[in-house]
C-alpha cells in the first residue's frame, strides 16, 4: 500500500501519524471521469494538474483517467492529446517514468451527452478499469461542460448506474463555474445535482480558492497578532478587491456575451475573496466550520440603495494594448454591435457586522486593463497627524495592507517613513513578501490542489448551495438595475474605455462620490 493519507470513507494507512507533515496527504485508489476533455479548460489546466500531482508522487500507482468526449478516437488518440496538453502546460518537470505510469490508465469513450450506449460503454470501462487498475469503485465525474449540459450528463450516470459504486466506494461530481446565471437558474442547478448526488459528494470548482494566496489570508489573519486587532471598522477605512486582465475574450465570445463581468467573476471569484477577508474566527478549518463564517459574512452584505450612483460598467474599445493594436468588444467575432454585456463592472457593498459597519467594499473586475493582477487592499484611516506640519505628510497617502493573489503572489504593508535629509518629510513606503523569495518551493496551482482535495474528498475550499445562492442574492439586484437602464427609452448604450486603462470613467465618478480613490495595483 501506498504512503497516503486517511480519506472520508475510512481509506487509511496505518503508518501515517495525521500529524506529521513530513509525509503528504496522498489519494487513495480512484480514478477521475472527464466530461468535456476537447475544451481549453482541459487541455490547459485539468490535464496538466493530474500529470503534476502524479509527479509529486500524490496520486495512486493505480491511478486513472477516463476521457469523454464526441471525438471519434482510440485510447491512445487520448493518451496523445493528454501529453501534448501535459508538454506544454504542465508546472513541474516531464518525466517519461511517470507518464508512462500514468498514461496506462488512459481510457477514451465516444459519444453524446445523451447517447445511452456509450454511457453503458462508460459504465463497462470503469468496471474493466476497477479489476485492471484496483480503482476500488472510487471514481469522480469532472464535467468541463457548459451548465446546461449538467442535467444530461447526471441523469445519464444515474440512469447507468454510475452515481453508486460498490459498498464501501466513493462517487463524487466536480462542477465548474458559472453555478447558474441568476439566483433562479442556481436553485434550479443545484436541484438538478442533489438529487443524484448527496451535498457532501458536491464539488463547486472556484480555481481562486485553490491560490496560494488566497488560504494565506486565513493565515496571516489568524496566525499573527499583527493584523487581527485592527482588522475592523475602528481602523479600516475601505477594502478593494480587483482582478484585472490585460486580454479581452478571446474566442470567448459565445460563453462570454450575456454573461458579462460581474456574473463571470463578481459572483463567484471576487465573493469568495470577501467573504474570507470579513469572516470572524472559525472553530477550525474543516469544512464545516469555514463555510458557517462565510456564510455569516454574505448573508450580512447590503447594497447601496442608489445602484446607480454605487456601481459601474464599461466595455473596451479599441485602441492600442501592450504595444499592439487591439479591436473593441463591438468588432469581435460573433459579437452583436448592439450587445451591452459590460466587460468591466465595479459595485460596492456593505457588510453589516459589529466588526465592519460603516466599512465599504469595492469589488472590481474588467478585461483590456493595465495588467494582468489580482489583489484585495485593505486601506487603512488616516493618522491624526497631530505634530506634523501640512507639508510633511502632503506625499503620504493612507496605509494598506494588500494581498497579492496573482501574478506576483505575496503580501505587501505600505506605511510612511521619514525621508533622508534635514527636514522632516514623509513618503510612503513599502514592506514586500514574495512567495518565490521566501519558500524554495514553487507554489503549486490551484487545480492541483483541488483535484486533489476532490480525491481525498475534503471540502473546505469549496462552495455549496447555500454560498452560491446566497451571491446571488447580492448580484442579482445589480444586473436587474442594469437591465432597467438598458430597456429605458433615454438609454444611451453602455460606457467605453480605452485598452490599457483601469476602467470606464464612471468607475473613477463611483469612488470619488465617497471621497476616495482607486488603487493603481
Amino acid at each position: 500500500m501506498s504512503p497516503a493519507a486517511s480519506t472520508d470513507e475510512g481509506w487509511t494507512n496505518p503508518l501515517r501519524d495525521p500529524a506529521d507533515r513530513r509525509l503528504p496527504r496522498i489519494a487513495g485508489p480512484c480514478g477521475l471521469v472527464l466530461f468535456g476533455v476537447t475544451g481549453d479548460l482541459a487541455r490547459k489546466k485539468v490535464m496538466p494538474a493530474v500529470y503534476d500531482l502524479a509527479n509529486r508522487g500524490l496520486l495512486p500507482p493505480g491511478f486513472s483517467l477516463v476521457g469523454y468526449a464526441r471525438r471519434e478516437w482510440a485510447d491512445q488518440d487520448f493518451a496523445q492529446i493528454v501529453h501534448d496538453s501535459v508538454r506544454q502546460h504542465a508546472r513541474t518537470e516531464f518525466r517519461e517514468e511517470v507518464w508512462k505510469q500514468l498514461a496506462e490508465g488512459f481510457r477514451f469513450v465516444q459519444g453524446d451527452f445523451g447517447d445511452d450506449v456509450q454511457f453503458d460503454a462508460l459504465r463497462r470501462t470503469i468496471e474493466e478499469l476497477d479489476v485492471s487498475r484496483g480503482t476500488g469503485g472510487n471514481h469522480a465525474f469532472y464535467l468541463s461542460i457548459p451548465p446546461k449540459f449538467f442535467g444530461d450528463v447526471i441523469g445519464q450516470l444515474q440512469e447507468h448506474g454510475l452515481t453508486e459504486g460498490p459498498e464501501g466506494s466513493w462517487r463524487r461530481v466536480v462542477v465548474e463555474k458559472p453555478f447558474g446565471h441568476d439566483l433562479a437558474s442556481a436553485r434550479e442547478l443545484n436541484a438538478v445535482i442533489n438529487d443524484v448526488f448527496p451535498p457532501e459528494s458536491v464539488f463547486r470548482i472556484d480555481h481562486y480558492l485553490g491560490k496560494e494566496t488566497v488560504q494565506n489570508i486565513l493565515a496571516m489573519r489568524f496566525a499573527n497578532n499583527l493584523f487581527e486587532p485592527i482588522w475592523n471598522s475602528h481602523y479600516v477605512d475601505h477594502v478593494q478587491i480587483t482582478m484585472a486582465e490585460d486580454i479581452g475574450i478571446g474566442g470567448r465570445a459565445g460563453y462570454y456575451d450575456g454573461i458579462g463581468a460581474a456574473r463571470d467573476v463578481i459572483q463567484n471569484h471576487l465573493l469568495q475573496l470577501l467573504a474570507l477577508v470579513a469572516m470572524e474566527e472559525p472553530l477550525s478549518f474543516d469544512a464545516v466550520n469555514l463555510r458557517a463564517e462565510k456564510e455569516k459574512v454574505l448573508s450580512s452584505v447590503v447594497l447601496p440603495s442608489r445602484l446607480d450612483l454605487h456601481t459601474a460598467r464599461g466595455q473596451y474599445a479599441a485602441g492600442w494594448a501592450g504595444g499592439e493594436k487591439v479591436i473593441g468588444y463591438l468588432d469581435e467575432d460573433d459579437i452583436e454591435a448592439s450587445s451591452t454585456t459590460e466587460t468591466f463592472a465595479a459595485i460596492r457593498v456593505d457588510v453589516e457586522t459589529r466588526r465592519w459597519a460603516g466599512v465599504p467594499f469595492y469589488l472590481r473586475h474588467g478585461k483590456r486593463l493595465g495588467r494582468r493582477v489580482t489583489e484585495i487592499a485593505v486601506v487603512l484611516k488616516r493618522a491624526p497627524h497631530l505634530p506634523f506640519t501640512e507639508t510633511a505628510t502632503e506625499d503620504l497617502t493612507q496605509n494598506a495592507i494588500v494581498f497579492r493573489i496573482q501574478p506576483d503572489e505575496g503580501a505587501t504593508i505600505r506605511f510612511g517613513s521619514k525621508v533622508p535629509g534635514g527636514a522632516m518629510e514623509i513618503r510612503d513606503v513599502n514592506m514586500d513578501f514574495a512567495y518565490g523569495g521566501s519558500f524554495t518551493e514553487s507554489s503549486p496551482e490551484a487545480y492541483e490542489r483541488l483535484i486533489l482535495d476532490v480525491l481525498l474528498g475534503d471540502p473546505p475550499l469549496f462552495p455549496q448551495n447555500a454560498e452560491v445562492e446566497l451571491s446571488w442574492k447580492i448580484l442579482d439586484p445589480v444586473i436587474e438595475h442594469w437591465a432597467r437602464r438598458d430597456a429605458a427609452p433615454t438609454a444611451d448604450g453602455i460606457d467605453q474605455y480605452a485598452p490599457g486603462r483601469w476602467g470606464p470613467e464612471c468607475a473613477d465618478a463611483m469612488l470619488a462620490r465617497d471621497g476616495r480613490t482607486w488603487r493603481r495595483p
